[in-house]
């Protein structure tokens, strides 16, 4: 099934959901960057004036675009971490899925090789089977708000090969900028408010809601609707932000949804309020708290216009209706 995970919601993004959680394991293959490497097998190691992370400078507030610099080349045997900003939310432990944003360069030639920042932070499940060592290095143990400097031997990260695609040789050091910026949570928490009349009730199964039940529902709905059925515990997302969400998706009397995530067993991530996703969801979940549950109509216009989605099966005159649990936002 095609949906909001791998083509409707996002706009000109084809990123799955599997794709997002393994991103720090597999990124060179992912991004499908064309660079050269400017190391070679015997490139970063041995070089007289090679230092560790005390060579290395890093500016700016956590959840920004992080100014490093260098003062010389940086080389380690194994993984070796300084954090550079402490934050005061909760300790980070193995099991947890966090938004993180993270910045990498080669220690060797001293130049970024890639970053998250100018788009959206990243899910990412703390374990030692979806995370290298240089981020669990980076997560496990450290705290919300925090800002964490990590240097690993590219071999280590990369494999023997190194990752040419990033520039990156087998002997350099890679380093790591990580913002850890918030806790995904399991689901919504809250108190509890009555569904409007216009809402479809909403039929649950054991991981989540699995459909809507459109029985007496007057509809579909002409204007954007938004319903708070769990009103969040948590702060107010903010345009920009990224947030993390479990949600489903099913046109006004569809048989099915023609998308959902709740069965997966791992949310979505994106930019919100910025166009990342159909203007629907932009202007419904800024202004929405963390730990909400919503009910949103999304007639074509605030959907996918008169086009619709052929991939999943969304005409252009079909209403859509969601349910989104919003568990973070960083």
């Amino acid at each position: 099934m095609t949906g909001l995970s791998d083509v409707p919601v996002y706009e000109g993004v084809t990123v799955s959901r599997r794709t997002r959680r393994v991103l720090p394991l597999v990124l060179p293959l992912l991004l499908g960057l064309a660079l050269t490497s400017c190391g070679d097998d015997d490139g970063g190691g041995g070089s007289d004036d090679a230092q560790t992370l005390s060579s290395v400078k890093v500016e700016g507030e956590v959840g920004t675009d992080p100014k490093v610099t260098f003062d010389g080349q940086v080389e380690t045997d194994g993984v070796t971490s300084e954090v550079i900003t402490e934050g005061d939310g909760e300790k980070v432990a193995s099991g947890d899925t966090i938004l993180a944003d993270y910045w990498l360069g080669n220690g060797y030639t001293q130049e970024e090789v890639f970053s998250t920042h100018p788009d959206a932070a990243q899910l990412m499940v703390v374990d030692d089977g979806t995370l290298s060592q240089m981020f669990l290095e980076a997560t496990e143990g450290q705290t919300i708000g925090s800002r964490v400097a990590v240097a690993a031997p590219a071999e280590e990260i990369f494999g023997p090969e190194g990752n040419p695609q990033l520039g990156v040789g087998n002997k350099d050091t890679v380093v790591a900028v990580v913002d850890l910026q918030s806790k995904v949570a399991e689901g919504p928490d809250g108190a509890e408010k009555p569904a409007p009349a216009w809402a479809p009730k909403i039929v649950e199964g054991d991981s989540g809601p699995t459909s809507f039940d459109f029985t007496g529902t007057p509809g579909p709905a002409k204007r954007l609707g938004k319903a708070v059925l769990i009103d969040g515990t948590g702060p107010v997302v903010e345009k920009g932000q990224t947030i993390a969400v479990n949600y489903l998706g099913q046109v006004f009397e569809g048989k099915k949804p023609f998308d959902e995530s709740y069965s997966k067993g791992q949310p979505a991530a994106f930019a919100i309020g910025v166009g990342k996703v159909v203007p629907g969801w932009d202007k419904t979940l800024v202004g929405a708290k963390v730990g909400s549950r919503l009910v949103l109509a999304i007639p074509p216009a605030e959907g996918y216009g008169e086009q619709g989605n052929e991939q999943a099966g969304i005409k252009g005159t079909d209403t859509l209706y969601f349910v989104v649990d919003i568990l973070a936002a960083g």
